[in-house]
């Protein structure tokens, strides 16, 4: 038998000069672009852990604990935190030990169906189980309270302020608003849900953003409803329709620090990003026009400033990657894709 040492000699002999990386943009060119696909990451095999000649040698597989259908996500201190509704788990992708595992709480802080998770500041996890109709709250891997009894809503999300939390119910047509100290509801937005003028329709993703708004993805409304931060109706953005400004089925929604708006259409599989006006700007991830990079019924967005080192190998010379933009599909191979917001340096 060949030793380990010559095998490696024979496979380093067979080795083939590296492809010049492909840089994938958006807008493609001739225009500037601002957006950059990245990677993405779907089974800790994406994590670039061990190498495929260990994995030869050890008889393991190249990915383990493969992500089967996403939805919400959300990026923490080197870790990415992906609801997996089809496994009823959140699995756990450490990009700095380059593995991954599941935090499935048991007993009374078992997860049924996560739809949604959100991370405060001091790590406290909050995340929506539209199946036990609650929102249930960790500190660290450790139960710590659930929101609501069970069956009494479908939490689809959950925005956090200084004293707030905001909930989006899709069972009662609202956002419900508690104390985050003591979790005793306030109000709910909008205060009357049968009322005939600015209702919540489908209401399924929430955001916050730096001038006291929240915005709520109305599914059911083909819309985005804004409020301020006490459910006093502001504005509408967006329409029914297939055309670029238009929703066809609105999803997850983020904000970043200049008021960019973020939203996820789930049936023409984009991201489409407007100003804070409600302007169309541009739009990413359409799966006829970008292989790599495309969207496959796209769910959740996310949007980090703090986690940017874990990618900056990936930006294209001569660019600067400002913020990451994180996104689920719940179909395709690729089910977290990871572009950047970038700048030419």
């Amino acid at each position: 038998m060949l030793s380990v040492a010559a095998l490696l000699a024979l496979l380093a002999g067979c080795a083939t000069k590296p492809a010049k990386p492909v840089y994938t943009f958006f807008p493609p060119a001739p225009d500037e672009p601002h957006v950059q696909y990245l990677a993405t990451i779907s089974s800790d095999g994406d994590l670039g852990g061990g190498s495929k000649f260990a994995d030869f040698i050890t008889g393991r597989p190249k990915a383990q604990n493969p992500l089967i259908k996403p939805y919400g996500l959300a990026l923490k201190d080197g870790q990415l935190f992906v609801c997996d509704t089809m496994r009823s788990a959140i699995e756990v992708f450490d990009l700095v030990k380059k593995r991954a595992h599941y935090f499935a709480s048991g007993g009374e802080g078992a997860v049924k169906m996560p739809i949604n998770i959100t991370i405060d500041e001091d790590g406290m996890r909050y995340v929506a189980d539209s199946v036990r109709g609650q929102v249930l709250i960790y500190k660290g891997d450790a139960f710590a309270a659930a929101i609501g009894k069970s069956g009494e809503m479908s939490p689809c999300d959950v925005a956090l302020s200084s004293n707030r939390l905001y909930v989006a119910d899709l069972k009662g047509h609202v956002v419900r608003v508690y104390n985050k100290s003591n979790f005793r509801p306030l109000f709910t937005i909008p205060a009357d849900p049968k009322a005939a003028t600015n209702k919540l329709y489908s209401p399924t993703n929430l955001a916050l953003d730096s001038h006291g708004r929240l915005l709520v993805s109305d599914t059911g409304a083909f819309a985005v409803q804004v409020y301020d931060l006490d459910g006093c109706y502001q504005k509408t953005i967006g329409q029914q329709g297939v055309a670029p400004g238009l929703f066809a089925r609105p999803k997850g929604i983020a904000v970043d620090r200049e008021g960019l708006v973020y939203v996820v259409d789930a049936a023409t599989q984009l991201v489409q990003i407007f100003n804070p006006d409600g302007k169309l700007l541009m739009f990413f991830g359409q799966p006829e026009n970008s292989p790599q990079g495309a969207l496959h019924l796209p769910a959740a967005v996310k949007l980090d400033y703090d986690n940017v080192r874990f990618f900056q190998n990936k930006v294209a010379p001569g660019y600067q990657c400002q913020y990451l933009i994180l996104v689920t599909s719940q179909v395709g191979d690729h089910k977290v894709n990871i572009y950047g917001f970038v700048k030419k340096q």
